[in-house]
Protein backbone atom coordinates (compact mmCIF):
# COMPACT_ATOMS: atom_id res chain seq x y z
CA UNK A 1 0.00 0.00 0.00
CA UNK A 2 1.20 3.82 -0.67
CA UNK A 3 -0.48 6.87 0.65
CA UNK A 4 1.20 10.50 0.21
CA UNK A 5 1.68 13.08 2.95
CA UNK A 6 3.05 16.30 2.42
CA UNK A 7 4.04 18.78 5.40
CA UNK A 8 3.69 21.58 2.99
CA UNK A 9 0.29 21.19 0.98
CA UNK A 10 -1.33 18.68 3.81
CA UNK A 11 -2.60 15.96 1.43
CA UNK A 12 -2.81 13.14 3.47
CA UNK A 13 -4.58 10.15 1.77
CA UNK A 14 -3.70 6.31 1.29
CA UNK A 15 -3.65 4.44 -2.13
CA UNK A 16 -4.61 0.67 -0.97
CA UNK A 17 -3.31 -1.63 -3.46
CA UNK A 18 -6.09 -2.97 -5.78
CA UNK A 19 -6.62 -6.13 -7.58
CA UNK A 20 -8.12 -5.54 -10.85
CA UNK A 21 -11.86 -5.33 -11.16
CA UNK A 22 -11.71 -5.71 -7.51
CA UNK A 23 -14.02 -2.85 -6.70
CA UNK A 24 -17.04 -3.28 -5.90
CA UNK A 25 -18.23 -0.18 -3.88
CA UNK A 26 -16.62 2.94 -3.98
CA UNK A 27 -16.86 4.89 -0.72
CA UNK A 28 -13.99 6.74 -0.93
CA UNK A 29 -15.01 10.16 -2.81
CA UNK A 30 -18.22 11.85 -1.12
CA UNK A 31 -19.79 11.23 -4.25
CA UNK A 32 -23.71 10.82 -4.39
CA UNK A 33 -25.12 7.21 -5.14
CA UNK A 34 -28.21 9.01 -6.87
CA UNK A 35 -28.04 9.92 -10.55
CA UNK A 36 -28.94 12.70 -12.30
CA UNK A 37 -32.45 12.90 -12.75
CA UNK A 38 -34.29 12.37 -15.81
CA UNK A 39 -35.52 16.08 -16.53
CA UNK A 40 -31.62 16.66 -15.89
CA UNK A 41 -30.03 14.29 -18.48
CA UNK A 42 -33.02 15.62 -20.89
CA UNK A 43 -31.53 19.58 -20.45
CA UNK A 44 -27.92 18.36 -20.88
CA UNK A 45 -28.98 16.55 -23.83
CA UNK A 46 -30.82 19.01 -25.75
CA UNK A 47 -27.97 21.91 -24.94
CA UNK A 48 -25.11 20.08 -26.22
CA UNK A 49 -26.84 19.51 -29.35
CA UNK A 50 -26.34 23.20 -29.33
CA UNK A 51 -23.12 22.83 -28.71
CA UNK A 52 -21.79 24.51 -31.87
CA UNK A 53 -23.02 28.08 -30.47
CA UNK A 54 -22.24 30.34 -27.39
CA UNK A 55 -25.18 30.40 -25.97
CA UNK A 56 -24.86 32.07 -22.56
CA UNK A 57 -20.94 31.73 -21.93
CA UNK A 58 -20.54 34.03 -18.60
CA UNK A 59 -23.48 32.07 -17.34
CA UNK A 60 -25.87 34.89 -16.69
CA UNK A 61 -28.67 32.86 -17.18
CA UNK A 62 -27.33 30.42 -14.07
CA UNK A 63 -27.14 33.27 -11.61
CA UNK A 64 -30.59 34.54 -12.42
CA UNK A 65 -32.07 31.19 -11.33
CA UNK A 66 -29.65 30.25 -8.44
CA UNK A 67 -30.03 34.41 -7.04
CA UNK A 68 -34.03 33.62 -7.37
CA UNK A 69 -33.84 30.07 -5.36
CA UNK A 70 -31.72 31.45 -2.79
CA UNK A 71 -33.42 34.47 -2.67
CA UNK A 72 -30.54 36.99 -3.02
CA UNK A 73 -29.67 39.48 -5.76
CA UNK A 74 -28.75 37.95 -9.46
CA UNK A 75 -25.35 40.28 -8.92
CA UNK A 76 -24.44 39.26 -5.72
CA UNK A 77 -24.07 35.53 -7.37
CA UNK A 78 -20.92 34.15 -9.42
CA UNK A 79 -20.79 30.98 -10.96
CA UNK A 80 -17.75 28.68 -11.90
CA UNK A 81 -16.76 25.08 -13.01
CA UNK A 82 -17.00 23.72 -9.43
CA UNK A 83 -16.46 25.29 -5.92
CA UNK A 84 -13.03 24.42 -5.78
CA UNK A 85 -12.57 26.26 -8.91
CA UNK A 86 -13.81 29.20 -7.00
CA UNK A 87 -11.85 29.19 -3.88
CA UNK A 88 -8.82 28.84 -6.07
CA UNK A 89 -10.13 32.39 -7.10
CA UNK A 90 -10.64 33.59 -3.85
CA UNK A 91 -7.35 32.49 -2.54
CA UNK A 92 -5.60 34.20 -6.13
CA UNK A 93 -7.68 37.16 -5.95
CA UNK A 94 -7.29 38.20 -2.19
CA UNK A 95 -3.90 36.07 -0.90
CA UNK A 96 -0.19 36.41 -2.34
CA UNK A 97 3.17 36.33 -0.30
CA UNK A 98 3.18 37.60 2.94
CA UNK A 99 -0.14 36.67 3.21
CA UNK A 100 -1.92 33.55 5.13
CA UNK A 101 -4.96 32.07 5.10
CA UNK A 102 -6.44 30.20 8.60
CA UNK A 103 -8.76 27.08 8.43
CA UNK A 104 -9.43 24.17 11.02
CA UNK A 105 -7.41 21.08 10.57
CA UNK A 106 -8.10 18.79 9.02
CA UNK A 107 -10.77 20.12 6.77
CA UNK A 108 -10.10 19.80 3.33
CA UNK A 109 -6.81 19.06 2.10
CA UNK A 110 -7.32 21.59 -0.85
CA UNK A 111 -6.76 24.56 1.17
CA UNK A 112 -3.18 24.40 1.68
CA UNK A 113 -2.81 23.32 -2.63
CA UNK A 114 -4.68 26.34 -3.36
CA UNK A 115 -2.76 28.47 -0.94
CA UNK A 116 0.77 27.46 -2.52
CA UNK A 117 -0.93 28.27 -6.32
CA UNK A 118 -1.96 31.62 -5.12
CA UNK A 119 1.87 31.76 -4.08
CA UNK A 120 0.82 32.38 -0.19
CA UNK A 121 0.06 29.43 3.09
CA UNK A 122 -1.95 28.76 5.16
CA UNK A 123 -2.19 28.62 8.98
CA UNK A 124 -4.20 25.02 9.80
CA UNK A 125 -5.82 25.48 13.48
CA UNK A 126 -6.17 21.47 15.18
CA UNK A 127 -10.28 20.81 15.64
CA UNK A 128 -11.16 20.54 19.22
CA UNK A 129 -13.49 17.42 19.96
CA UNK A 130 -13.76 16.63 16.24
CA UNK A 131 -14.73 20.00 15.35
CA UNK A 132 -13.67 23.62 14.60
CA UNK A 133 -12.18 25.51 17.38
CA UNK A 134 -13.40 29.29 16.45
CA UNK A 135 -11.89 30.58 19.82
CA UNK A 136 -8.37 29.47 18.57
CA UNK A 137 -8.72 30.17 14.81
CA UNK A 138 -9.78 33.87 15.45
CA UNK A 139 -6.20 33.85 17.72
CA UNK A 140 -4.71 32.83 14.93
CA UNK A 141 -5.47 35.72 12.86
CA UNK A 142 -3.19 38.54 12.36
CA UNK A 143 -2.40 41.58 10.19
CA UNK A 144 -1.29 39.62 7.41
CA UNK A 145 -4.83 37.30 7.06
CA UNK A 146 -6.62 38.16 4.35
CA UNK A 147 -9.38 34.40 4.32
CA UNK A 148 -10.60 32.24 7.12
CA UNK A 149 -12.23 29.56 5.88
CA UNK A 150 -14.91 27.26 7.41
CA UNK A 151 -15.95 23.97 6.34
CA UNK A 152 -19.37 23.62 7.51
CA UNK A 153 -20.46 20.95 7.77
CA UNK A 154 -15.91 19.91 7.63
CA UNK A 155 -14.56 17.71 5.39
CA UNK A 156 -13.73 14.92 6.83
CA UNK A 157 -15.22 15.04 9.88
CA UNK A 158 -18.75 15.44 9.16
CA UNK A 159 -18.94 18.16 11.78
CA UNK A 160 -21.07 21.32 11.83
CA UNK A 161 -20.91 24.95 13.83
CA UNK A 162 -23.91 26.04 14.70
CA UNK A 163 -24.98 30.35 14.17
CA UNK A 164 -24.56 31.69 17.90
CA UNK A 165 -20.77 30.01 17.44
CA UNK A 166 -20.31 31.75 14.36
CA UNK A 167 -21.74 34.89 15.17
CA UNK A 168 -19.61 34.95 17.86
CA UNK A 169 -16.64 34.03 16.05
CA UNK A 170 -17.34 36.73 13.24
CA UNK A 171 -17.32 39.22 16.40
CA UNK A 172 -13.51 38.44 17.23
CA UNK A 173 -12.69 39.03 13.62
CA UNK A 174 -11.06 42.08 12.29
CA UNK A 175 -12.52 44.09 9.86
CA UNK A 176 -9.97 43.49 6.88
CA UNK A 177 -10.79 39.41 6.68
CA UNK A 178 -13.13 37.68 4.36
CA UNK A 179 -14.79 34.67 5.48
CA UNK A 180 -15.82 31.89 3.09
CA UNK A 181 -18.07 29.52 4.53
CA UNK A 182 -17.65 26.48 2.29
CA UNK A 183 -21.21 24.89 2.01
CA UNK A 184 -20.08 21.91 -0.14
CA UNK A 185 -22.43 19.60 1.82
CA UNK A 186 -25.20 21.38 3.51
CA UNK A 187 -28.05 19.94 1.70
CA UNK A 188 -27.47 17.07 3.68
CA UNK A 189 -27.03 18.78 7.06
CA UNK A 190 -29.89 19.28 9.61
CA UNK A 191 -31.88 22.32 8.62
CA UNK A 192 -31.77 23.60 12.56
CA UNK A 193 -29.72 26.56 12.59
CA UNK A 194 -28.51 25.84 16.20
CA UNK A 195 -27.12 22.91 14.88
CA UNK A 196 -26.23 24.00 11.36
CA UNK A 197 -25.40 27.90 10.94
CA UNK A 198 -27.25 28.92 7.56
CA UNK A 199 -24.68 30.52 5.80
CA UNK A 200 -26.71 32.81 3.41
CA UNK A 201 -28.29 34.39 6.57
CA UNK A 202 -24.98 35.84 7.71
CA UNK A 203 -23.79 37.06 4.39
CA UNK A 204 -27.09 39.10 4.47
CA UNK A 205 -25.85 40.94 7.73
CA UNK A 206 -22.15 40.63 7.21
CA UNK A 207 -20.06 41.65 4.35
CA UNK A 208 -17.09 39.93 5.03
CA UNK A 209 -18.87 36.98 4.82
CA UNK A 210 -19.54 34.60 1.83
CA UNK A 211 -20.73 31.43 0.80
CA UNK A 212 -19.54 28.65 -1.64
CA UNK A 213 -21.56 25.75 -2.98
CA UNK A 214 -21.27 23.11 -5.50
CA UNK A 215 -24.09 21.00 -7.37
CA UNK A 216 -21.58 17.93 -7.38
CA UNK A 217 -22.62 16.51 -3.96
CA UNK A 218 -26.39 16.83 -3.11
CA UNK A 219 -27.29 17.34 -7.00
CA UNK A 220 -25.35 14.51 -8.41
CA UNK A 221 -23.63 16.45 -11.40
CA UNK A 222 -20.13 16.32 -9.79
CA UNK A 223 -18.27 15.79 -13.44
CA UNK A 224 -20.10 18.48 -14.91
CA UNK A 225 -18.66 20.56 -12.49
CA UNK A 226 -20.52 23.54 -11.51
CA UNK A 227 -20.67 25.57 -8.17
CA UNK A 228 -21.55 28.89 -7.10
CA UNK A 229 -19.77 32.07 -4.69
CA UNK A 230 -22.73 34.70 -3.41
CA UNK A 231 -20.62 37.30 -1.91
CA UNK A 232 -21.21 41.22 -1.76
CA UNK A 233 -19.45 43.14 -4.01
CA UNK A 234 -16.39 43.76 -1.85
CA UNK A 235 -15.60 40.01 -2.44
CA UNK A 236 -16.42 39.59 -5.95
CA UNK A 237 -14.99 42.59 -7.46
CA UNK A 238 -11.43 41.22 -7.58
CA UNK A 239 -12.70 38.10 -8.95
CA UNK A 240 -14.69 39.10 -11.89
CA UNK A 241 -11.41 39.73 -14.46
CA UNK A 242 -10.93 36.02 -14.11
CA UNK A 243 -14.46 35.05 -13.86
CA UNK A 244 -14.15 35.32 -17.35
CA UNK A 245 -11.70 32.45 -17.98
CA UNK A 246 -13.49 30.24 -14.96
CA UNK A 247 -16.50 29.67 -17.63
CA UNK A 248 -19.26 26.97 -16.89
CA UNK A 249 -20.21 24.69 -19.95
CA UNK A 250 -23.61 25.36 -21.25
CA UNK A 251 -24.34 22.00 -20.91
CA UNK A 252 -23.60 22.17 -16.93
CA UNK A 253 -25.16 25.31 -16.88
CA UNK A 254 -28.34 23.51 -18.31
CA UNK A 255 -27.80 20.55 -16.20
CA UNK A 256 -28.04 23.36 -12.95
CA UNK A 257 -31.25 25.30 -13.77
CA UNK A 258 -33.13 21.86 -14.45
CA UNK A 259 -31.79 20.47 -11.30
CA UNK A 260 -32.65 23.53 -8.91
CA UNK A 261 -36.13 23.08 -10.47
CA UNK A 262 -35.90 19.37 -8.88
CA UNK A 263 -35.17 20.74 -5.53
CA UNK A 264 -38.30 18.59 -4.01
CA UNK A 265 -36.73 15.53 -5.49
CA UNK A 266 -33.07 16.63 -4.36
CA UNK A 267 -34.02 16.89 -0.37
CA UNK A 268 -35.74 13.62 -0.32
CA UNK A 269 -32.46 12.53 -1.58
CA UNK A 270 -30.33 13.90 0.78
CA UNK A 271 -33.34 13.01 3.44
CA UNK A 272 -32.45 9.38 2.20
CA UNK A 273 -28.77 9.68 2.48
CA UNK A 274 -28.89 10.74 5.75
CA UNK A 275 -30.78 8.27 7.35
CA UNK A 276 -28.72 5.89 5.99
CA UNK A 277 -25.66 7.60 7.45
CA UNK A 278 -27.99 7.66 10.91
CA UNK A 279 -28.37 3.76 10.09
CA UNK A 280 -24.91 3.26 9.72
CA UNK A 281 -23.61 5.89 12.39
CA UNK A 282 -25.52 3.26 14.62
CA UNK A 283 -24.62 -0.04 13.17
CA UNK A 284 -20.69 1.05 13.65
CA UNK A 285 -21.09 2.16 17.15
CA UNK A 286 -22.44 -1.07 18.20
CA UNK A 287 -19.98 -2.32 17.15
CA UNK A 288 -17.40 -0.40 19.09
CA UNK A 289 -15.70 1.88 16.51
CA UNK A 290 -15.47 5.69 17.86
CA UNK A 291 -17.67 7.11 14.89
CA UNK A 292 -17.72 11.12 14.99
CA UNK A 293 -21.48 12.24 14.77
CA UNK A 294 -21.90 13.56 10.72
CA UNK A 295 -24.33 16.43 9.39
CA UNK A 296 -22.84 15.62 5.65
CA UNK A 297 -22.72 12.29 3.46
CA UNK A 298 -20.07 10.27 5.11
CA UNK A 299 -18.81 9.28 8.46
CA UNK A 300 -15.73 9.71 9.91
CA UNK A 301 -13.91 7.69 11.96
CA UNK A 302 -11.30 9.24 13.83
CA UNK A 303 -7.91 6.69 14.57
CA UNK A 304 -4.13 7.48 15.38
CA UNK A 305 -3.45 4.36 14.42
CA UNK A 306 -4.52 1.02 12.30
CA UNK A 307 -5.60 3.21 9.35
CA UNK A 308 -3.60 1.41 7.09
CA UNK A 309 -4.82 -1.81 8.23
CA UNK A 310 -7.75 -0.88 8.34
CA UNK A 311 -8.26 0.52 4.63
CA UNK A 312 -6.09 -2.18 2.57
CA UNK A 313 -8.53 -4.60 4.65
CA UNK A 314 -11.68 -2.80 2.57
CA UNK A 315 -9.66 -2.46 -0.29
CA UNK A 316 -9.43 -5.83 -0.61
CA UNK A 317 -12.55 -7.14 -0.20
CA UNK A 318 -13.60 -4.67 -2.74
CA UNK A 319 -15.10 -1.34 -0.69
CA UNK A 320 -12.69 1.66 -1.15
CA UNK A 321 -13.02 4.20 1.65
CA UNK A 322 -10.48 6.96 2.42
CA UNK A 323 -7.92 6.51 4.61
CA UNK A 324 -5.65 9.30 6.10
CA UNK A 325 -2.74 7.90 8.22
CA UNK A 326 -2.87 9.04 11.69
CA UNK A 327 -6.04 10.72 11.49
CA UNK A 328 -8.52 8.58 10.31
CA UNK A 329 -11.09 6.56 8.31
CA UNK A 330 -13.92 9.07 5.78
CA UNK A 331 -16.55 6.31 4.73
CA UNK A 332 -19.35 7.61 1.92
CA UNK A 333 -22.54 7.16 2.52
CA UNK A 334 -23.54 4.98 -0.63
CA UNK A 335 -26.69 2.88 -1.31
CA UNK A 336 -28.01 0.91 1.48
CA UNK A 337 -25.92 -2.58 -0.18
CA UNK A 338 -22.60 -0.85 -0.05
CA UNK A 339 -23.24 0.43 3.79
CA UNK A 340 -24.09 -3.32 4.62
CA UNK A 341 -20.81 -4.22 2.87
CA UNK A 342 -18.92 -1.40 4.41
CA UNK A 343 -20.34 -2.47 7.97
CA UNK A 344 -19.60 -6.26 7.35
CA UNK A 345 -16.22 -5.96 7.02
CA UNK A 346 -15.94 -2.91 10.01
CA UNK A 347 -17.26 -6.11 11.80
CA UNK A 348 -14.85 -8.53 10.86
CA UNK A 349 -11.91 -6.44 11.48
CA UNK A 350 -12.93 -5.57 14.92
CA UNK A 351 -13.42 -9.07 15.63
CA UNK A 352 -10.33 -9.94 14.40
CA UNK A 353 -8.38 -7.85 16.25
CA UNK A 354 -10.55 -7.91 19.54
CA UNK A 355 -9.98 -3.85 20.03
CA UNK A 356 -12.35 -0.81 20.76
CA UNK A 357 -12.42 2.61 19.72
CA UNK A 358 -11.84 2.25 16.26
CA UNK A 359 -7.72 2.05 16.20
CA UNK A 360 -6.22 -1.10 15.29
CA UNK A 361 -3.64 -2.21 17.76
CA UNK A 362 -0.47 0.03 17.43
CA UNK A 363 2.00 -1.64 15.35
CA UNK A 364 0.28 -4.42 13.78
CA UNK A 365 0.84 -5.43 10.10
CA UNK A 366 -1.58 -5.14 7.67
CA UNK A 367 -2.94 -8.48 6.66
Amino acid sequence: MEWNMSDKDGWNRMQPVLAQGAVQHQMSLNETSHPPLPSVLRAVSETAAEAHRTLDALGFGLSGTIGEHLGVPPGDVAVGPGSGALLQLLFSGFTGPDTHTVHAWPSWEAYPMMAANAASTTVRVPLREETHDLEAMAAAVTEQTRLVIVCNPNNPTGTAVGEAALRRFLDLLPSHVTVVLDEAYIDFADTDAAAVAHGLDLYREDERVCVVRTFSKSYGLLSLRVGYLVGHERTLAPLRGALTFYRVSAAAQAAAVAALAESAAIRRQCEETARERERLYGVLTEQGWQVTPSQANFLWLPMTSGVERFTQFCADHGVLVCGKPGEGVRVTIAEAAANDAFALLAAKLRDADGHTGGAAPAGEEAP
